[in-house]
């Protein structure tokens, strides 16, 4: 099955993602084992996320500090594409690693000031975090 990536379907906009999304052709049954094992570890993130409310309440940050002077969107623009090359290079020599992944996309993320195009982009780390985590598992005897 080849994975919808917001970053080639053609639009920036993030609804025609989501909409690209939902109208993909139906999945094959071998899917239906790796999103077994995704909802495992859903469920660890959901059992995750109940600790921090019970520990924190619930959080209503702003999504950045306008009044930061150590980083800013551009930093992060830069660090994003930074390690879009870094990737690239890896790729080319059969290197790939999830270090560089997650942080392309959370780099890609950190520069968003949309809103909409932020919570595709935090969908994004979301899930390439799950996917390293499936990774690791995949790994254990």
């Amino acid at each position: 099955m080849s994975y919808l990536n917001p970053h080639t379907t053609g639009s920036t906009d993030a609804s025609e993602a989501v909409n690209a999304w939902h109208n993909r052709p139906p999945v094959a049954d071998q899917d239906v084992e790796r999103t077994d094992r995704t909802g495992g570890v859903l469920y660890e993130v959901a059992r995750e996320r109940s600790r921090q409310d019970a520990r924190w309440g619930e959080q209503n940050h702003p999504d950045s500090n306008p009044e930061d002077h150590y980083t800013g969107r551009a930093e992060f623009a830069e660090n994003a594409e930074r390690w879009k090359l870094i990737n690239a290079e890896r790729a080319g020599r059969g290197a790939i690693a999830w270090d560089g992944v997650l942080l392309e996309e959370v780099f890609e993320a950190l520069a968003e000031d949309d809103p909409v195009k932020l919570r595709a982009e935090l969908v994004q780390v979301a899930a390439v975090a799950v996917a390293q985590i499936e990774a690791i598992d995949r790994r254990q005897p």
